[in-house]
């Protein structure tokens, strides 16, 4: 067995040994990469891998994640959901099982402005759940709707997901194009939910739907218009050039902060340092994942990993469709137990140049690989919007199971549809002029 063997064998094993410790993704990343130096022995081990790690985050981009972490923070304890919620009720609450597309809506549109899918499960599920409880729909149900529909705030932008793909592909795939991508896809992964929904709702009879009259109905929409607000500012500033997407961050946070304490006073003064201790926390959490797996990319990059992986799936089958389809499946299991932050970082140097081999734009794959770990987030063990949202519900995974499946089905479906159909994930950054 050769060095370079060696060092892989030992990077793999103990990321997975260390895995299932239950040590922190980042530790896990961080402590492989290591010990893989330390056996190629020809290289100072801790000098590079601190290096690596530096030079991983220092990129100007970056400066965005916090900025929306912040913005996202003031969003959901600003009273915005409520707000949305009952917009969102005017729109759809009318139809059977009205609460649970409500639902859906809401998370829909909170996720595209907090781009936290943490942040709707506990903002929207947090509200709607006991709503829906109290109205006679299924616990179950309700929490199953609010941690699967959380997840389409990844999709639709502004999202720290969709930034940190940005980053592992070199700057291949701007910001702002991958943005606007992500809009169409996450439009129809909430319409698949909203299917699965109203079946289940129709089945079982939930909710007679409620009707609003005009006049209620234009107080609403008046009420949600500051926070819809700031999905126009955010992506009409950087499409039309004004700002670029680190700069529509900052304005993001001072117009949340502004709309949270000003305008709907729900946030108060003496709450500032409490939030912005939360978002550097959260930040640093985010930061230290993006720095050990740019480390650990490294490293496989220089032992031509993504390479061989690249060769050995290539020469399985030159069938497009039959590649996609493996590769969609390993997304899948790599979702369920990593975490969305560095399963990007790790699996895009991968899986990208198999996709580019096969001619598929790196926009559209961006856009694959954020919907595969998705449905991650909301699968055992290591799904979070899971287990919150659980939480929130006061249920147990293996209760909500059967509600979850025909969601999941919904989502996957549509992942298909996205993966087969490019121009979902490319038509509007095409029409915009950010890609060719």
């Amino acid at each position: 067995m050769t060095t370079e063997t060696a060092a892989i064998l030992v990077l793999v094993f103990s990321f997975i040994i260390l895995l299932v410790l239950n040590v922190p993704v980042a530790f896990c990343m961080g402590i492989c990469t290591l010990l893989g130096v330390l056996i190629l022995g020809d290289l100072p081990a801790f000098l590079i891998i601190a290096q690596k790690m530096a030079t991983g985050i220092d990129s100007f981009a970056l400066l965005a994640i916090p900025f929306f972490i912040l913005a996202g923070l003031f969003m959901g304890r600003g009273g915005i959901a409520r707000r949305l919620i009952d917009f969102a009720n005017v729109l759809v609450g009318r139809f059977r099982g009205g609460l649970a597309f409500v639902n859906i809506l809401t998370c829909m549109l909170f996720g595209s402005i907090s781009g936290s899918a943490a942040a709707a499960v506990s903002s929207v599920g947090g509200f709607m759940i006991p709503l829906m409880n109290k109205m006679g729909y299924h616990r179950d149900f309700n929490a199953s709707i609010s941690i699967t529909a959380a997840t389409t705030g990844l999709l639709i932008p502004p999202s720290n997901v969709m930034i940190v793909y940005s980053l592992a592909t070199g700057g291949i795939v701007s910001i702002a194009a991958i943005f606007i991508a992500g809009i169409l896809p996450g439009i129809l992964v909430g319409l698949g939910l909203m299917v699965v929904a109203g079946i289940i709702s129709a089945r079982h009879k939930y909710g007679k739907g409620e009707r609003f009259g005009l006049k209620e109905a234009v107080i609403r929409f008046l009420k949600a218009i500051p926070a819809l607000l700031l999905v126009v500012i955010v992506l009409g500033g950087i499409l039309s050039g004004i700002f670029t997407a680190t700069e529509a961050s900052a304005i993001a946070v001072v117009y949340a902060f502004v709309l949270s304490v000003f305008v709907y006073r729900e946030v108060k003064m003496k709450d500032l340092p409490t939030i912005i201790l939360q978002s550097a926390v959260t930040t640093a959490v985010v930061f230290m994942l993006i720095a050990t797996s740019m480390a650990m990319s490294w490293f496989l990059a220089r032992q031509n990993i993504p390479q061989n992986i690249s060769a050995f799936l290539l020469g399985l089958t030159s069938n497009k469709i039959a590649l996609l389809l493996i590769i969609n499946l390993m997304l899948l299991v790599v979702g369920t137990f990593m975490d969305m932050t560095p399963a990007v970082l790790i699996f895009t140097p991968i899986f990208l140049p198999i996709v580019s081999a096969l001619g598929m734009h790196p926009l559209h794959f961006g856009i694959i690989l954020i919907m595969n770990l998705c449905v991650g987030l909301c699968t055992p063990p290591v799904g979070t919007v899971l287990f919150l949202g659980c939480g929130i519900a006061n249920t147990t995974v293996t209760k909500i199971m059967r509600f979850l499946l025909p969601c999941f089905a919904a989502m996957i479906t549509v992942l298909f549809i996205c993966t087969y159909t490019p121009w979902i994930a490319l038509w509007l950054p095409r029409l915009f002029g950010l890609i060719q």
